[in-house]
């Protein structure tokens, strides 16, 4: 092979801490920090006062959801407030009666008397209401309850015959009717049923509301032309009023066809396509009180179309009770008020709780006046903290020198056909390298200790982790040795001596590019540096190649990677 020599990389991002220090005589003491604090911490899932002033995002900015200029993307990715109704719903087919079902001209009734008479009737009520008992006469049974009928036929009965008879009836079951169906539903037609069936029971039978075009809120049941009830299906949702209407045969109910929409998404229980009310637009007030926002909820953005043109608003929960939306509009809630306490995680060599509370703006140094380490097993001197947003920023600046030794490797031109050769065996090693490189995860380790050990008061954010390590007596050598592996720490020992005793240095490694990285995450480039327990030794590869620049992209990609990981190892092929 020509020229370059490139060794294959393995990153490992470990925990090194453990979680629990040892139980010891010695009484636990506070982590020191730079002077006293205020209280600050208080024990999870309990509440801390929000600081006066604290910023809120203003009201009136504009949001840009889609792109300037192009319309509000179709509302058709959620389904239509009330379609729910319908699934999986199965029409009554059994001629089982209702107990509270009002009797009507045609439904059958089965009555038995014996003793000092006796009859058996089974015959449907006639038009004006009634059932004919023998001896005794007509009977009106229309209007009442199928549960009170054998009591209103016993007491009809013993009006003639007081004493030594006895009275059996019952009702079997409501006519059988036809109602047609029609309108935006799924199969329109006649659909049969019985007369104590309700409304659902025919759209069910039905297929129900066709969801892209019917109306959720615009039903009307007619008879012979004229209409008899309206019915608004968001009121049964919501408050369970369902307008009780007596189908009988011949009737016709209409679904009317979709009204505009509004869509829901974002910190909402209901995120749903809303269906207007029968007017122009919807008041804000009405679409929070359907999409029920989220206790967290503070702010809204509005997306439309107003005069033909794109549409954008960020408002309060308040500004947008007066709002009117319009079809089409689109409504995503927002948790955007910044919250007023942090969480932080505590690793290592400590005692107590592993998760802390704390005010926005509590200090380091004030969290750990509240953190009880054992002196005897805790490093108080290298503390450091795991942070996400400089693990995001480690890895952006990885990602962009990896995109210009890229740059670099394949924009080069080659003037001989041997220098091209050279130049395409060696692009296939590096392109390898950056390949591995880009799935490091950095794992955003924050120096916060000067080398006294005093910890600087940074301002602690959400979901920082705050790392108390071990106390060590071992020194980790690793990177381009023969033998990597953690050997015991001795004062006054050079790094060539940690080297020689981790078998020396590899075939591939470069005697002068060494790092030690102490136990806070500090890096030093001089090798003279004394060696204290808990650093970690690196001996980076020597790169070879033809050509300067990319030997020097790779070494300070290298050296980025070393200090972004928490274990560093360089694997040679």
């Amino acid at each position: 092979m020509h020229g370059l020599r490139v060794v294959g990389l393995g990153f490992v991002a470990a925990a090194a801490l453990s979680c629990l220090a040892p139980a010891s005589a010695q009484a636990p003491q506070r982590v020191p920090s730079l002077g006293p604090m205020a209280p600050a911490f208080v024990a999870p899932g309990q509440r801390t006062l929000t600081r006066p002033g604290e910023a809120t995002a203003a009201e009136g900015a504009i949001a840009a959801p889609h792109a300037l200029g192009q319309p509000a993307p179709a509302l058709r990715q959620r389904r239509p407030f009330g379609a729910q109704i319908f699934d999986g719903a199965v029409a009554p087919t059994g001629d089982g009666p209702n107990p509270d079902y009002r009797i009507v001209p045609g439904d059958q009734i089965a009555i038995r008397i014996w003793g000092a008479t006796s009859a058996t009737i089974t015959a449907p009520v006639d038009l004006d209401g009634n059932v004919f008992l023998p001896d005794i006469g007509p009977m009106k049974v229309a209007g009442l309850r199928a549960a009170d009928l054998q009591a209103a036929v016993a007491e009809r009965v013993r009006q003639v015959y007081p004493a030594n008879v006895e009275v059996y009836a019952t009702f079997l079951g409501a006519r059988r009717i036809g109602v047609f169906v029609t309108g935006f539903v799924v199969r329109p037609g006649r659909h049969l049923g019985s007369a104590q069936d309700s409304l659902l029971d025919f759209l069910i039978r039905a297929g129900g509301v066709d969801p892209a075009r019917g109306s959720y809120r615009d039903i009307v049941v007619q008879r012979r032309g004229r209409a008899i009830a309206q019915v608004d299906l968001y009121r049964f949702l919501i408050d369970g009023h369902l307008p009780r209407v007596e189908l009988a045969e011949g009737d016709t109910v209409v679904v009317g066809r979709q009204r505009g929409l509004v869509e829901v998404e974002g910190a909402a229980r209901n995120d749903y396509l809303f269906e207007l009310p029968n007017r122009p637009a919807f008041i804000g007030r009405e679409l929070i009180d359907l999409a029920r926002p989220l206790p967290s909820a503070t702010h809204a953005v509005i997306v439309g179309t107003r005069a033909q043109q794109p549409f954008s608003r960020y408002v309060s929960l308040s500004a947008l009770a007066q709002e009117q939306l319009r079809d089409q509009d689109r409504v995503i809630f927002l948790a955007d008020a910044p919250a007023g306490t942090v969480t932080v995680t505590v690793e290592g060599s400590r005692i107590g709780p592993s998760v802390l509370i704390a005010d926005r703006g509590t200090t380091l140094t004030a969290a750990l006046d509240y953190i009880a380490v054992d002196p005897r097993l805790a490093d108080t001197a290298n503390i450091s903290i795991l942070r996400r947003s400089v693990a995001q920023q480690q890895k952006r600046a990885i990602q962009e020198a990896l995109n210009r030794l890229e740059r670099a490797l394949f924009l080069g031109t080659a003037v001989t056909e041997g220098e091209a050769a050279i130049r395409a065996a060696e692009a296939r090693l590096v392109a390898d390298f950056i390949a591995r490189a880009r799935e490091i995860e950095p794992e955003g380790r924050l120096v916060v200790a000067d080398p006294p050990g005093r910890i600087a008061p940074i301002r602690l954010e959400d979901g920082d982790v705050i790392l108390i390590p071990d106390r060590s007596e071992t020194v980790l050598v690793s990177g381009e040795v023969q033998v990597p592996q953690a050997v015991i720490w001795r004062r006054g020992a050079t790094v060539a001596d940690y080297v020689a005793r981790a078998g020396g240095y590899g075939p591939r490694a470069s005697t002068s590019e060494v790092l030690i990285r102490r136990a806070n995450g500090q890096l030093e480039l001089d090798p003279s540096v004394d060696i204290r327990p808990g650093d970690e030794i690196i001996v980076m590869p020597e790169i070879q190649t033809k050509y300067f620049q990319i030997a020097k992209d790779i070494t300070q990609i290298l050296f980025q990677i070393a200090g972004a990981v928490r274990i560093f190892s360089l694997r040679s092929n």
